[in-house]
């Protein structure tokens, strides 16, 4: 597995955000077990006290839990799925509205972006339409897209 780190954003909080993103697209279900921290450590070339921090902080905001012994899982709670996908949702958009207002877009301009992006950017089924049109990004009608995981587990 290769981790790209962002030098920007604490490497404990980058892999928070690979596992849950990883869980609120369905990669980790309830009850999958997570790296163990030497191992993910060694993975990512980091220290084992940052991912032993990350599964910390991911076990308090009550998406893992750990056995002792037997390792760091996904908790097993319904609609923690939803839940973390609702949650990667809205930093994603909050991230996205501050960049276009550090760009000095207006709301209505904002609106306009995404709705253009909507037509242009290929979805997770397929490529995107544009006035009936296939949108031309290489793939053939009806191909899966292939997108970053983003993910680490």
């Amino acid at each position: 597995m290769q981790i790209n780190f962002d030098e920007s954003i604490p490497i404990y909080v980058q892999i928070m955000q690979g596992v849950m993103w990883d869980v609120a697209v369905g990669t980790l279900a309830p009850g999958d077990k997570l790296l163990s921290v030497r191992d993910l450590a060694r993975d990512a070339r980091t220290n084992p006290n940052t991912v032993q921090r990350a599964y910390m902080e991911l076990e308090r905001m009550g998406i893992v839990e750990t056995q002792r012994g037997q390792g760091t899982f996904i908790k097993a709670s319904p609609g923690l799925a939803k839940e973390v996908r609702s949650e990667v949702t809205a930093t994603a958009v909050r991230s996205f509205i501050s960049e276009m207002r550090r760009l000095r877009y207006s709301n209505e301009e904002i609106v306009g972006l995404v709705s253009q992006g909507l037509d242009e950017v290929p979805t997770a089924d397929g490529p995107s339409t544009a006035n009936g049109q296939a949108v031309a990004d290489g793939l053939a009608p009806g191909q899966p897209t292939k997108g970053p995981s983003g993910g680490v587990h």
